[in-house]
């Protein structure tokens, strides 16, 4: 006979526990499937988003597009010795500034222009004169008789809280194709281009909106409307957008452009040197820096001049010129300068006339640290 190990009142537990869970399996329990199909969703919510998109893209345009104007120049183009000069023609874009007529658009758009004429969103044409252009950044401004027409200026937006995926929208007037919209993202920011006049501009937005000949001058705007830069260039192997275009950023048209509108220019900043790039354009010597500027010559007026700065001594030889001597630039304000397109970068970004910088230079087998102004050119 077998017995149990365990007291009754242990059992009759157990036996109760047990059916209670019976039950409640019973009452309870569902198979649990792994398949089972995600919730269904309202499919008038996509679309709903979609919509509200289209809705602010075009919001934006209808309120934006008669700031922005078309620009046609003409030129004189020398074209043979026997059909002479004849004119050549331009196109470009350019936006309002103000209530007073003043426009935005790039240098390149009005250069060389003898005739510039701009026309409205209703077809309206006005004769424009040019107040003031700056080359370096790619930038004009242009004014037409403010009293016969009322210019509605575009608001300004903030560079300094953009992102690299923002929504912005273009518009302009590619191959004459008057206010064409165009949308996309920002592709990066802080890029380095070369303008037309063949320098290196920093702190450009790149986008992926399709800009083309005829964009250049027009805004580039932020979903707010607002303008966030001056389309200005295209990388291109085709001369069609290839979805890398490129902006002045805002902020540097905030800078520049109240001077070309008082002063007609922009007072670049400059220590007033003639440099030369060690390793590239001269040779360097076995026993000091393999890179940096060499100091060539500078304006006996110069700021860097009368700081103390020393340039080299050249002499003609067979073999070319020989520099002897002379300051070679190592650093500004602790930062790495090898090339002249560093030194006007950091200068263009960092300073303003009258900032003073250190440079640290090499002289004579020592290292030295030079306080000097920043000039204007």
């Amino acid at each position: 006979m077998y017995t149990s190990r365990f007291p009754q009142k242990s059992v009759i537990a157990v036996l109760g526990l047990g059916i209670l869970i019976g039950l409640l399996f019973g009452l309870n329990w569902r198979p649990m499937t792994i398949d089972a199909a995600p919730p269904r969703q309202d499919p008038n919510h996509a679309l709903t988003l979609i919509e509200a998109e289209e809705a602010l893209v075009t919001d934006i345009y209808e309120r934006i597009s008669p700031s922005v104007v078309h620009i046609t120049t003409r030129s004189s183009s020398a074209v043979s010795y026997f059909r002479g000069v004849e004119p050549a023609e331009g196109t470009g874009s350019g936006f309002f500034y103000d209530t007073q007529g003043r426009i935005i658009t790039n240098y390149h758009v009005i250069q060389a222009a003898t005739e510039i004429e701009i026309v409205l969103e209703d077809g309206t044409q006005f004769p424009a004169r040019v107040v003031g252009a700056d080359a370096y950044y790619d930038l004009a401004v242009l004014s037409i008789d403010s009293d016969k027409y009322d210019a509605v200026p575009i608001p300004f937006g903030d560079t300094s809280i953009l992102q690299v995926g923002q929504r912005v929208l273009a518009i302009g007037n590619p191959f004459g194709l008057d206010r064409t919209l165009t949308t996309g993202v920002i592709s990066a920011l802080g890029r380095t281009i070369e303008s037309e006049s063949g320098l290196l501009v920093g702190n450009a937005i790149q986008t992926d909106a399709a800009i083309n000949p005829g964009n250049s001058g027009g805004p580039l705007l932020d979903v707010r409307g607002q303008v966030i830069g001056v389309n200005t260039a295209i990388q291109t192997t085709t001369g069609g957008s290839v979805g890398i275009g490129f902006a002045v950023p805002i902020d540097i048209v905030n800078r520049v452009v109240p001077e070309l509108i008082l002063n007609g220019r922009y007072a670049h900043p400059s220590l007033g040197l003639q440099l030369g790039e060690l390793g590239f354009e001269i040779q360097p010597a076995t026993d000091g820096p393999q890179q940096g500027l060499l100091v060539v010559g500078f304006d006996v007026n110069s700021t860097a001049a009368i700081a103390g700065v020393q340039a080299a001594q050249a002499t003609q030889t067979r073999q070319g010129v020989i520099f002897q001597g002379g300051d070679i630039i190592l650093a500004i304000n602790g930062v790495p300068i090898y090339t002249r397109n560093q030194l006007t970068l950091y200068l263009e970004n960092n300073t303003l006339p009258s900032d003073a910088v250190t440079l640290t230079v090499y002289r004579g087998g020592e290292t030295l640290d030079i306080r000097v102004v920043v000039g204007v050119y």
